[in-house]
């Protein structure tokens, strides 16, 4: 990470000292820092509004935008996500310098007036998928894999929440002890969920204490393809057989993802054959 950066995360840790104000949330050399900044913004009525920003700095920041995620309980989807919108208009005016303090200020200030304007966003969707095919070029697919949830209800709800807010379709499937997660969307906004993901805390230990997600994995990553169905909502699915789930894959042409990856969770760890069952379901796709 670049010097510069360094030094700004010095002077944000040392400007927002109170309690709960500032929290580190990842370091890496390969994917930068994570942050949380917790602030207060003049709303309507002259009544503060507590915002949870957090940023996420990649290693050549300050030459790139920081992604930015903002959570409010006082604040409506639509609103954060204007929200999140007008910050990045801002930052991208301050390409090349450190600029989260600024942000912070920026928000402090304007929040009010973001909040008078009418709310704006898609309607609801009945249909499972779009009829069209037509390749999105800002359209990509995630598909996640979890090893358990200690506390489901809690955790699904969290789940449900962050797709939402990210307007992100797809899947939270059930199959056994086989945990998916499947997210189409704008690549940013896929990254930032697993910024989520990794960083809240979402589940609780054995003990029952509150503890990060550690146990994810991304299975693949790519972009859309012409083959591949559009969701247009995000559902919570529960699969009683491996059929029925493949089926689920099918209908989205995510067979390759189901035969290249949930295949080999499936079979993993049980006592036959991989190779024979992976080429007798190979064969059904075939």
């Amino acid at each position: 990470m670049a010097e510069q950066a360094q030094e700004e995360l010095s002077a944000l840790a040392a400007i927002f000292c109170g309690p709960d104000e500032w929290e580190v949330l990842s370091r890496s050399e390969t994917d930068g820092t994570v942050f949380r900044i917790r602030t207060k913004a003049e709303g309507l009525m002259d009544a503060d509004v507590p915002l949870e920003l957090v940023f996420h700095l990649p290693v050549n920041y300050p030459s790139c935008l920081p992604g930015i995620s903002v959570n409010s309980e006082h604040l409506t989807r639509a609103h954060r996500v204007t929200v999140k919108e007008k910050l990045l208009e801002q930052a991208e005016n301050l390409v090349s310098e450190p600029m989260v303090h600024e942000l912070v200020l920026w928000i402090q200030q304007n929040l009010r007036h973001i909040l008078n304007q009418p709310e704006t966003g898609s309607g609801s969707e009945t249909c499972a998928f779009a009829t069209s095919t037509a390749v999105d070029d800002g359209l990509w697919i995630t598909l996640l894999h979890l090893d358990h949830m200690r506390a489901k209800t809690k955790y699904v709800k969290t789940v449900e929440k962050w797709a939402s807010n990210l307007r992100l379709t797809g899947r939270l499937m059930f199959m056994g002890k086989i945990i998916l997660i499947l997210l189409q969307g704008d690549r940013n906004n896929i990254k930032e969920y697993l910024i989520l993901q990794k960083t809240s805390k979402v589940d609780v230990d054995s003990s029952g204490k509150k503890c990060r997600e550690k146990m994810i994995s991304v299975l693949v990553e790519t972009k859309v393809q012409t083959e591949h169905k559009r969701f247009l909502a995000f559902e919570v699915k529960e699969y009683s057989s491996l059929d029925e789930l493949q089926k689920e894959f099918e209908t989205a042409g995510l067979e390759k993802l189901f035969s290249e990856f949930v295949l080999r969770l499936f079979y993993k760890g049980k006592n036959v054959s991989y190779k024979m069952n992976l080429a007798c379901c190979m064969e059904k796709i075939i």
